[in-house]
């Protein structure tokens, strides 16, 4: 009898993994994550922070969760072929970001590389664009999902795991383009700090 059990409840659980399985080879490949936020700050501050790597630390959502992570940055650190590279906790694992474009004051593109705690690569922009006295900023990122990323999809979306972190980063960020000496905003003006979502 307890072996009928046992066999009837393995046989369940293979059914469920295969079924699992199936399930998220048919989830799409490529993501897309996006947020946006105002900001009273001009589009050349908000492109100086952004473009600038040494600054990122100082913005970055993930930068809590491993205080104590190792950081270096190749080349110059700001602008096209600079690169940020580090290696932390469980939480934020080892990767690479390498800035491949930037037009000043509009766009800044990164290619962004996880070695650990999975490889992949994905392609993040940040753009920005000028809104009334300040700016509209936003950060997107596109990939594609391995067949393990499927899996994972099929219980949380990329859209839930990054999308937080985009709105606190953009929160952060904007605080801190807002602070600035050069911010350009004018007396007395106020913008509105909501934050949109999309994602595909």
């Amino acid at each position: 009898m307890i072996q009928k059990a046992a066999l009837a409840l393995f046989l369940l659980i293979t059914a469920a993994v295969i079924a699992i399985l199936a399930i998220a080879g048919t989830r799409p490949a490529a993501y897309h994550v996006e947020r946006s936020i105002m900001t009273a700050a001009t589009p050349e501050v908000v492109h100086g922070l952004i473009n600038d790597l040494h600054r990122f630390p100082e913005w970055s959502p993930w930068q809590e969760l491993d205080p104590k992570m190792t950081t270096k940055i190749d080349g110059s650190g700001i602008g096209v072929g600079s690169s940020y590279h580090w290696v932390g906790n469980n939480d934020v694992g080892e990767g690479r970001m390498t800035i491949t474009q930037s037009t000043p004051a509009s766009h800044v593109a990164m290619k962004l590389e996880f070695m650990k705690p999975f490889a992949s690569t994905s392609e993040v922009h940040f753009r920005i664009a000028p809104e009334g006295a300040g700016s509209n900023v936003t950060w997107a990122m596109d990939g594609t999902n391995n067949f393990m990323a499927k899996v994972m999809t099929l219980f949380m979306s990329m859209d839930g795991m990054i999308g937080k972190d985009f709105e606190k980063g953009l929160g952060k960020l904007k605080a801190l383009a807002e602070a600035a000496p050069a911010a350009g905003r004018a007396a007395g003006d106020s913008t509105a700090a909501g934050t949109t979502a999309a994602a595909h």
